[in-house]
């Protein structure tokens, strides 16, 4: 059992890295098929448990370095029914790769973990649907639909998970319900669209305050991912009290919209120095938010931009 499990280091204090775009840099960078963005496929092989073994490994490298906290998230954000479906994996199936997810997740942390370097299992659970397009489920629907993928992941090493890329309420709410029965530590990450809002059009801080209201404020922390903070940063100006709530962003290193995103066959990076200044100023605008990561288009060139912006001089490794 993890020892960090039900006693999150990164709701004490100080900052912690995680990594950047997964899909998008197999992808594009390192020219790995991922049927269905689905990186999950390659804990299947001992080629492709190498590969994320390389992957994860450039971005504790900075995190080391930099004398910060670390969250291990897992390749499975597609590893839910419907999509591994298209893959042509079952139940039984998916409950191996779960496991195996988690399994490559603690043999890095034996690896790599110093005190200076907490390093935290994350599970990462995906939409059922199109991260870029609402989702027609109710909560007592989405509770079902993920409860066994939580439960499976509940009876591993994982410390907690986290529910990415979420552009409905509902979803958000059955997946922390399905998390509080379990008795795992839920972290829920909605994405927004240029205009601040989810795709449905609800507010940013309506979510949060529905996810709250629904489930008796059972999310450990709120997320932001795969959007730019120019598309959020109108959102969080508000000053309301729920901001308080959001501790963490893993934005697309594009400012496009997820429709352009979505339509390109290319990848746009951004400007990786300019996305670190912009999350300096999240920090210092939102103290609070001290999770740091990327989504699409990310990869260690902005995870190591966003340190040199964020990270103190004193605090990092000689």
């Amino acid at each position: 059992m993890s020892k960090y499990r039900h006693d999150l280091p990164q709701l004490k204090g100080g900052l912690f890295l995680s990594d950047g775009g997964m899909e998008t840099q197999l992808i594009f960078l390192d020219g790995v098929e991922l049927p269905h963005f689905a990186s999950y496929v390659l804990l299947e092989t001992e080629e492709g448990r190498a590969r994320l073994k390389r992957y994860y490994e450039h971005y504790l490298g900075i995190a080391a370095n930099r004398n910060v906290g670390f969250l291990l998230e897992s390749a499975t954000w597609r590893a839910n029914p419907d999509w591994a479906a298209k893959i042509g994996h079952d139940a039984e199936d998916l409950k191996r790769i779960n496991r195996a997810s988690v399994q490559l997740l603690e043999e890095l942390r034996d690896a790599w973990e110093t005190p200076a370097m907490p390093c935290v299992i994350s599970a990462a659970i995906g939409p059922r649907g199109d991260g870029y397009k609402a989702g027609r489920m109710e909560a007592d629907e989405a509770e079902s639909y993920h409860a066994t993928q939580i439960e499976t992941l509940a009876g591993t090493a994982t410390d907690m998970v986290t529910a990415f890329t979420m552009n409905t309420a509902n979803e958000a709410i059955g997946i922390a319900q399905a998390a509080k029965k379990a008795g795992m530590p839920c972290v829920i990450s909605f994405t927004v669209e240029t205009d601040g809002k989810l795709v449905t059009g609800m507010a940013l801080g309506d979510a949060v305050k529905a996810v709250d209201d629904a489930t008796g404020g059972s999310p450990a922390y709120y997320m932001i991912n795969c959007a730019h903070p120019t598309h959020f940063t109108q959102a969080l100006a508000a000053g309301e009290s729920w901001i308080e709530r959001v501790r963490g962003v893993r934005a697309n290193a594009s400012a496009r919209s997820h429709q352009e995103l979505d339509e390109s066959d290319t990848l746009d990076a951004g400007d990786p120095i300019d996305l670190g200044r912009r999350y300096n100023d999240l920090r210092r605008d939102f103290p609070g938010m001290r999770i740091l990561g990327g989504c699409c288009g990310t990869d260690h060139r902005h995870l190591a931009a966003i340190c040199e912006a964020c990270v103190p001089f004193e605090t990092r490794v000689a």
